[in-house]
């Protein structure tokens, strides 16, 4: 059994260093960077390119809402003309930056609240899906397992890679729980480990009420902007790798 492990990266900007991208890059697959609307400048994004492509780990762009301040965990309500021309412009800044270090971007994540809002809301999904399609066909949307944005990548003929969060709890609707309420993230590496366990062997979301969502997923994210990510991703991998899984590169499930 094959399984996917991707953490967001280049996440840093100017003299703000946020994240543990060289650590975690030994660790994951497939890393989706920042391309400067939530996180991230030119520098940030070439040296993250750099190290992905020395760890043959594959490229993601990770688009956000244009709000450096809030680091794109913000709702916003943008035309969605001109929102999707925000979403190509970041891809288009980042595969230019992998083709000029001799790489490429394979897959496209959107970020924070502009993830959350596409899962939920089909309109905005499709905006998203649109963008992503006009950048190249080819490209894999990396989406939440169970949300609106899955469906519209696959309706629109897009690979889409399943998701599911390694430190997030889950609602029983599938979505998940805001980050304003209580027990939202798994901060303790331990939990983490057990959730995503728990979720391999349940085949499925399992929510925080212990309900499971049966589903399909392809890929675990870590999140790379917390003290305990490189602990916990390290972890999952070896709890992963015990369990027979191989942990691969996107692209290789397509």
């Amino acid at each position: 059994m094959k399984i996917n492990l991707n953490a967001d990266l280049g996440e840093s900007f100017g003299a703000y260093s946020i994240g543990h991208d060289r650590q975690l890059l030994q660790i994951v697959a497939s890393a989706n960077v920042a391309c400067g609307f939530h996180g991230g400048d030119p520098m940030v994004m070439t040296q993250t390119v750099e190290l992905a492509r020395d760890a043959g780990v594959s490229l993601g762009a990770h688009p956000s809402f244009p709000d450096l301040q809030g680091f794109g965990r913000r709702e916003m309500h943008i035309p969605p003309r001109e929102l999707e021309s925000m979403i190509v412009y970041q891809i288009g800044a980042l595969d230019g930056i992998a083709r000029a270090n001799g790489s490429r971007v394979t897959h496209v994540k959107p970020h924070g609240a502009l993830n959350n809002m596409a899962c939920a809301d089909a309109g905005m999904a499709e905006v998203v899906v649109r963008a992503v399609k006009a950048c190249d066909p080819g490209m894999i949307l990396l989406a939440p397992a169970l949300s609106r944005l899955a469906s519209a990548g696959e309706a629109a003929g897009l690979a889409v890679a399943l998701e599911v969060f390694a430190d997030r709890a889950y609602t029983d609707s599938g979505q998940l729980v805001p980050r304003s309420q209580p027990g939202a993230v798994l901060h303790d590496a331990a939990d983490a480990v057990a959730h995503v366990i728990r979720m391999m062997e349940q085949r499925g979301i399992v929510t925080i009420n212990g309900r499971v969502l049966a589903t399909e997923f392809h890929s675990i994210c870590v999140h790379g902007d917390n003290a305990h990510a490189v602990e916990t991703a390290g972890l999952i991998r070896t709890g992963l790798e015990t369990m027979g899984c191989g942990i691969v590169p996107l692209p290789e499930f397509f």
